[in-house]
């Protein structure tokens, strides 16, 4: 019995150990993975809005054809 109190104890304790030398790592590499997923989120945003066909890229075709014209 004795023994089993001890292996739950020192579980216990390396868990605790683990969890304080480990806690911050794991938050760290959270808080990354998050920066880095709402990046790809902005980035295909504003590739998907550059998409030949849309309106904004319809705009900036008109501004480059217009802005050839005067100066030729």
């Amino acid at each position: 019995m004795g023994k089993a109190i001890a292996f739950v104890v020192g579980l216990v304790a390396v868990g605790w150990v683990a969890s304080w030398l480990l806690g911050p790592l794991l938050w760290y590499l959270f808080l990354g993975a998050l920066v880095i997923g709402g990046g790809a989120v902005l980035y295909a945003a504003a590739k998907r809005s550059l998409a030949p066909g849309t309106r904004t890229q319809r705009r900036i075709e008109a501004a480059a054809r217009t802005y050839r014209m005067r100066n030729r």
